[in-house]
């Protein structure tokens, strides 16, 4: 058993050493192993490497090569430029402009390079050579055109001043593209922008030589063709200078895209030969009306009509058109105060002016007579139906009411409504607002119209008292309040303030200090301490006062007119019960004087107190009433012919001479008996209403 283990133990040890070699192979192997694995790692990490290492270099390779690009087309475009058959106009031209721009603004943003300054330096050049050509081209064609149309004789071409046009157009093509390249890169860089501003300077200059002359002469000979009419001048040469700017903004879109403010400065260059025309003329036109006709040509059909309708290529005639006008308004506004100084403040009435109510009652009666021959031929006109319609075309209003008082509309028509028979200076005040409102500012305006008023009232208010003078007093009155009415009715359709601001010095004060300086006397005794007291109140309250007031015409006239209708009740109300007014009087003053201690009276003692002559008194009055009251109411409708304008103007004179008589019959109940009273015989209240109802 022994040996049969021992067997075992032998083959154990066997196998033992067996593994134990087989371990020590696959030790040795694992070593083997090991070190090939590290070999090949390191080779793969340093393949890794290399490859890495190889796309670095190509990258940098590529990129170095995209960069020297730029500079490698230096000398590909020098080339092109040197070459003697380049032209602008080739195939290859605008993308080597294009390659060219590309390397300057690729150089320009990469200061760090080596050699950048010398390589921009030469790029810059090749740019020059390149403007160069463009610029020379460009502007050889501009002048090509000019010289052609320059060499035409233009009385041969009666279309001379179209072809002007049609040349440019034709040749506009050529050059539209190239310039269209310059417009593009203009706003990158600045020679490009240079470059454009050249060419401009070029088309501008060229079509100023053509068009100065030939628009110099087409004005000379609009004013010779209308020397004498300036207001057919202004209307064919400003519709002249119209058509001029219009068709240089379309020629200069020909060639352009881009505005510039230079085609308008020429523009403004060339209107300047219309104006220096019509400058000069201006100053000696001394019509009112031509002066207002020219003042609507050029702000109503110039600048409303044409310019606004057009305004971004008139803007250089707007500009000369503006100055026309202003110039036409300065010498409208001077010639206007002439005009109110000469013709209304200094007009001097003729005979004929003043013949009132003669002119009246002439006019009255050629009325009625042309009225009965329309009933017999119904389709003529009647003179009586005449109305002011022309005076003020943009107000319709009725002269035939300016006589109202009130807003109601009257039947008839007054002589003195008729444009032809109001008073000069009030028809050359009125004709004189109605030419400047449309033509002049609002504030000037103002200020002519206060002027032309208040000279116009003074002229009525100097007619007024002539008239009166001559005839009756009750025609001055009336003469009067018509042609306030007159006045007032026709400038309400103006809107506008007729309001006006004076600015005054008030030197009170300071004439106030320094008299107190001189006269120390005058100076209160706790001042006279110091002398120099009254100097120091000099400084300290001697500073004039400013004062500004207000002038208003529309207030004025209706503050004269209210004085002249004043006037007339009162006037009208003493002619009728004056004498009882009187007597009324004289018992209140004898009613006074005994309520204050003094004598005694009784009415009927006293000899103007006498029932006799009290009758007698009141049979006068009411004589008169009975006598004058229709004449005065045939005047009011002579001058007036209202019937609600005569109610009112009347009105105030019936209540009065009411308030007379109660007063009267008052008195006569108190200080009369009843045989007293039927002595006096004074009318009553019913008759004289009754005798009064004619005026309602």
């Amino acid at each position: 058993m022994r040996d049969y283990l021992s067997g075992f133990q032998e083959q154990c040890d066997a196998i033992l050493n067996d593994v134990n070699r087989a371990l020590q192979h696959l030790e040795s192997l694992q070593k083997q192993y090991l070190f090939v694995s590290n070999k090949t790692g390191a080779l793969h990490e340093a393949c890794e490497q290399l490859l890495k290492e190889q796309s670095e270099l190509v990258d940098l390779a590529e990129n170095i090569q995209q960069k020297l690009s730029y500079f490698n087309e230096l000398e590909t475009i020098n080339t092109k430029l040197n070459s003697p058959t380049l032209s602008v106009n080739s195939e290859g031209f605008i993308p080597m402009l294009a390659k060219l721009d590309d390397c300057i603004t690729y150089i320009s943003s990469h200061p760090n390079f080596k050699d950048y300054p010398v390589y921009l330096l030469k790029f810059k050049q090749c740019l020059s050579k390149a403007l160069h050509l463009m610029k020379t081209y460009t502007v050889n064609t501009l002048q090509n055109l000019t010289n052609q149309l320059l060499k035409r004789d233009p009385s041969s071409t009666p279309n001379a001043f179209t072809l002007f046009y049609v040349k440019f157009r034709a040749a506009a093509p050529k050059v539209r593209t190239l310039i269209e390249q310059i417009e593009q890169r203009s706003e990158k860089m600045p020679e490009y922008q240079q470059l454009l501003s050249d060419i401009h300077q070029c088309y501008l200059g060229q079509r100023e030589l053509l068009l100065g002359p030939s628009i110099a002469s087409a004005v000379t000979e609009l004013t010779s063709r209308n020397n004498r009419d300036h207001c057919a001048l202004v209307r064919s040469g400003c519709a002249f200078m119209v058509h001029v700017c219009q068709d240089e903004h379309q020629l200069y879109s020909e060639f352009f895209t881009k505005p510039t403010p230079k085609l308008d400065e020429l523009l403004e260059k060339l209107c300047v030969s219309l104006y220096d025309v019509f400058r000069p003329l201006i100053i000696h036109v001394i019509h009112l009306e031509t002066l207002s006709e020219l003042c609507g040509i050029l702000k109503n059909e110039v600048l409303e009509d044409h310019v606004q309708n057009n305004a971004e290529q008139l803007g250089a005639f707007a500009a000369g058109a503006k100055q026309m006008l202003e110039d036409v308004q300065e010498r409208l506004v001077y010639r206007t105060h002439i005009y109110i100084q000469t013709d209304i403040a200094g007009y001097r009435p003729a005979p004929g002016d003043l013949a009132y109510p003669d002119k009246l009652v002439m006019m009255e009666q050629i009325a009625q007579s042309l009225k009965d021959e329309q009933k017999k031929v119904p389709a003529e006109a009647s003179f009586s139906d005449v109305r002011l319609e022309e005076t003020e075309p943009n107000h319709p209003t009725k002269p035939g009411s300016a006589g109202s008082l009130s807003a109601r509309p009257q039947t008839t028509l007054s002589p003195a409504d008729l444009h032809g028979m109001w008073f000069p200076t009030v028809r050359r005040a009125l004709v004189c607002l109605s030419k400047l409102y449309r033509c002049i500012d609002r504030a000037v305006f103002q200020g002519l119209s206060q002027e032309a008023l208040s000279a116009c009232i003074q002229s009525l208010l100097g007619a007024s008292e002539s008239i009166s003078k001559n005839k009756t007093r009750i025609d001055g009155q009336l003469f009067l309040i018509k042609h306030l009415l007159i006045l007032r009715e026709q400038i309400a359709p103006f809107h506008t303030e007729f309001t006006i601001k004076e600015i005054s010095l008030d030197l009170k004060k300071t004439r106030d200090a320094a008299f107190k300086i001189l006269n120390p006397m005058t100076v209160p005794r706790f001042f006279r301490l110091n002398s120099n007291n009254a100097l120091i109140e000099f400084l300290l309250e001697g500073t004039p006062e400013i004062r500004e007031h207000y002038l208003d015409s529309k207030k004025d006239v209706d503050h004269h007119l209210k004085s002249a209708c004043e006037h007339f009740i009162q006037q009208q109300t003493a002619q009728f019960v004056e004498p009882l007014e009187l007597f009324t009087a004289k018992v209140s003053a004898l009613r006074t004087m005994a309520s204050q201690g003094g004598p005694r009276y009784t009415l009927s003692q006293q000899p103007w107190a006498q029932p006799a002559k009290v009758g007698d008194l009141v049979a006068s009055v009411y004589k008169t009433i009975k006598t004058k009251l229709p004449l005065t109411l045939r005047s009011m409708s002579l001058y007036l012919s209202n019937k609600d304008t005569e109610f009112i103007l009347f009105k105030p004179v019936r209540n009065n001479i009411q308030q007379v008589f109660q007063k009267f019959h008052v008195l006569l109940k108190e200080e009369f008996s009843p045989e007293d009273i039927q002595i006096i015989a004074c009318p009553s209240m019913e008759q004289l209403n009754l005798l009064l109802s004619v005026s309602k």
